[in-house]
């Protein structure tokens, strides 16, 4: 069944938004540069590399709870309408849809920011489940989920991988309330969420030994360059991640490992680095039961039900919108 496509990034727009972005973030104090910015095709291919590491447990704990799970969520829900915010490849979604007893007349909505990957990812989805009607979004889910088609039916509404965690307090609760508008009366989100644990466990998931993850922090440096004609040189940065208990996140940083100085040529900024001076890269904030429960309701959503895997270590969170919301 062929595949519609709808457009509302397009890259002259998009590469103007990370522009102001770079700009705003490493003139302020302190220096930041958004995680979005991560997954460029390298970007891609590192974080990747990342999910099949030992030390990085999310990926495959999640996935085997949607392993788990699917008969239950879909027999329960039997979804018309399924939107999934930043699929990637979309891997995961395929375990829900081995799991749908009526198959017929079911849509599926995939919105993420890079084209070419997301026509490519929904094209050979497309193959796979003939029967699906697949409905391509190139868009950013901050900006554009007031864009997304009109549900068709009982629409579920997938944010997996944590990616929630790398929003902070305000953005996240804004974020989650524009997802429960798209649900409807009677849809569900299904979110995945990392859970707090041991301080050493959680070092180690983003601070791997192999170095890889440090590669792919540093990566985000040659984005800035390719987008705003800078001369950042990434070995001249130090890969610095560690777990905030306070806060409740793991933050990742990059360090200068020497002074030197930036030029930002597109946006005419030249920037001056002290070794050790940092800029930050990440948030990965980690979740218990409670706070995941305080989060929806403040979005004016409810826990329907809570799934984890067998050690604990990552939850899949069906919720509902609340009535009153």
């Amino acid at each position: 069944m062929p595949c519609l496509l709808d457009v509302h990034a397009d890259e002259a727009r998009s590469l103007a938004r990370m522009a102001d972005d770079i700009q705003r973030g490493l003139t302020g104090s302190p220096r930041m540069l958004p995680p979005k910015y991560f997954y460029d095709e390298a970007g891609s291919e590192l974080f990747e590399r990342i999910t099949q590491l030992p030390e990085y447990y999310l990926t495959r704990a999640e996935e085997s709870i949607l392993r788990d799970v699917a008969d239950d969520v879909m027999g329960g829900l039997r979804p018309r309408d399924i939107v999934e915010l930043g699929p990637g490849s979309c891997r995961k979604v395929r375990w829900l849809f081995d799991a749908l007893e009526d198959a017929e007349n079911v849509r599926y909505v995939a919105v993420d920011v890079g084209r070419d990957s997301l026509v490519q990812a929904v094209t050979a989805l497309a193959d796979e489940y003939p029967w699906l009607h697949v409905h391509a979004v190139v868009g950013d889910f901050e900006r554009h989920l007031a864009c997304l088609p009109l549900a068709v039916g009982r629409r579920l509404a997938l944010f997996l991988g944590s990616t929630i965690g790398n929003f902070d307090p305000i953005p996240r609760r804004a974020l989650l309330a524009q997802i429960r508008r798209l649900l409807g009366a009677d849809g569900r989100l299904l979110l995945g969420v990392d859970l707090v644990k041991d301080r050493d466990e959680l070092n180690a998931a983003y601070d791997d030994p192999a170095g890889v993850t440090a590669e792919f922090n540093r990566n985000i440096l040659r984005v800035v360059n390719r987008t705003v004609d800078a001369d950042f040189a990434p070995e001249k940065w130090r890969h610095h991640a560690f777990y905030n208990v306070a806060a409740s996140r793991i933050e990742m940083h990059l360090l200068a490992t020497e002074p030197q100085r930036v030029i930002l040529r597109k946006l005419g900024v030249k920037l001056d680095f002290d070794t050790g001076d940092g800029i930050w890269t990440e948030n990965s904030y980690k979740f218990t039961r409670e706070s995941v429960e305080a989060m929806l309701a403040e979005a004016g959503l409810a826990l329907e039900q809570w799934y984890t895997d067998a050690e604990r270590r990552f939850g899949l969170v069906l919720a509902r919108p609340v009535e009153s919301a």
